[in-house]
């Protein structure tokens, strides 16, 4: 009978064996004389060992059942029971398309409470860190672990940040049994895609309200890290019974006539050669047309106007007038405003004593915003791309949308923002539009994303 030793050594599994050639995703290495696996693989390479009736000595397996301490399960809604379940019936690994203020961290809770093995929760902002950790310790007895944002401290239960996850996990791979991966649509490119490819993990969630387009090589990447999308909501489909209603209202500005004069000076050099590429390649996505005019003579410069051109129609002197006029209007209610550039959202904090939260934000100050924007001494608080993900306000009511300009999966994301449920709530989210430019294309892109 042949004998298999499996372990994990830096990212990888490790198999020592006299002959495993022709197993699916299992090479010599002949640097250190053994076999290898990707980690993220190991569920499935185990399966195939126990089939072939090896003697297997499976290190990992012992490390990945490690027990964590009480859990307490919470009460789902009906279909949150039903992600749970068709999560489970596609053996413990795949993706939960909900919106927003949904419950895909109750699912996700209630998933670990059944498992009661060791786990590891996956998020994309220092943000969320302490988001995830506060709502765990309400259901999960034990100590819970935080690395990211200046922590490094393991537990069976762990919260990581993509970046630490990315950094370290050739050296943790194996010491969890789930993994959870919330805002997962972020590993359907190659980015940080190395930190679940380096997991071993044999079960995982993921969480997003923004589920790569099916058939796209981002839908099939995350089907092999963490599995197909296995149960999927929409905002309509919830909006008004388990989301509050909403409204997306679109207000239109004009540019001053030297803004206008600039814009189009700015921006015609890209809008000809756009047209040109398009008539030669058509269908040509925008990343595409970029990277071809890149390669242009001139071309670095026609993308640095072209980028100033987004900027100004972005943020015009009447966009920057409408914010003070909505603020002023909406000032008993808790408010979001979300800009397209961090210095937008500090020109928009300087005019009307908001707080603002952006990257460059220290922790200790960002989370002093957000705990008296919870508690209602802030009632406004104004960000580029920080809080597109993971603030959890269920009080929060409008949102203004200055601008955005990585498409409809962020639009969809802020609007997700002012949708948790509360009494009698209703939910207004305006979205402001520069007409006759880039920004009003882009807008219309994004209200038809939403419509489908």
């Amino acid at each position: 009978m042949t004998c298999v030793s499996l372990r994990f050594d830096r990212g990888t599994l490790r198999l020592d064996a006299d002959d495993l050639g022709g197993m699916d995703d299992v090479l010599w290495d002949e640097r250190t004389a053994c076999w290898r696996a990707p980690a993220h693989r190991y569920q499935h390479l185990l399966a195939r060992l126990r089939r072939q009736a090896v003697a297997l000595d499976d290190a990992i397996g012992r490390r990945v059942a490690t027990s964590t301490g009480p859990w307490q399960e919470p009460s789902l809604r009906s279909y949150q029971h039903d992600a749970l379940d068709a999560w489970r019936a596609f053996g413990g690994r795949g993706v939960v398309v909900l919106p927003t203020g949904a419950g895909k961290t109750r699912v996700a809770i209630a998933a670990l409470s059944r498992a009661k093995t060791s786990a590891l929760l996956l998020c994309p902002t220092r943000a969320l860190l302490g988001q995830w950790r506060r709502e765990l310790q309400q259901w999960y007895g034990g100590a819970i672990g935080v690395v990211g944002d200046g922590e490094s401290q393991l537990e069976p239960v762990t919260v990581m940040t993509f970046a630490s996850a990315y950094r370290r996990m050739d050296q943790l791979g194996d010491r969890f049994g789930v993994v959870v991966v919330d805002e997962v649509h972020h590993f359907g490119g190659q980015g940080q895609s190395e930190a679940l490819e380096m997991c071993a993990a044999p079960f995982r969630m993921g969480l997003t309200a923004t589920a790569p387009r099916p058939g796209s090589s981002a839908d099939q990447r995350l089907c092999s890290l963490v599995g197909p999308v296995v149960f999927e909501l929409g905002v309509r489909d919830l909006a008004g019974s388990h989301l509050a209603p909403f409204q997306v209202p679109r207000l239109f500005v004009h540019l001053a006539p030297d803004e206008e004069q600039a814009y189009a000076r700015l921006q015609l050099p890209f809008e000809e050669l756009r047209r040109a590429l398009l008539r030669v390649h058509p269908g040509s996505d925008y990343a595409s047309i970029v990277r071809a005019i890149s390669r242009t003579p001139g071309g670095y410069d026609i993308l640095l106007n072209h980028h100033k051109a987004v900027n100004l129609a972005t943020f015009p002197r009447a966009k920057r007038k409408l914010v003070a006029s909505l603020l002023h209007r909406h000032r008993a209610d808790k408010t979001l405003v979300f800009t397209a550039f961090a210095d937008h959202a500090y020109s928009i904090a300087i005019d009307n004593f908001v707080p603002v939260v952006t990257a460059e934000v220290k922790r200790a100050e960002r989370d002093a915003i957000l705990e008296r924007y919870r508690d209602g001494r802030y009632r406004c608080v104004v960000s580029a791309r920080v809080l597109n993900e993971g603030i959890d306000v269920p009080d929060a009511s409008v949102a203004i949308v200055v601008g955005g300009v990585l498409g409809s999966r962020e639009f969809i994301q802020r609007i997700g923002r002012v949708l948790r449920p509360a009494p009698g709530k209703s939910a207004v989210v305006y979205e402001l539009v520069t007409a006759g430019t880039d920004d009003d294309k882009r807008s219309e892109q994004r209200r038809k994303s939403l419509v489908a």
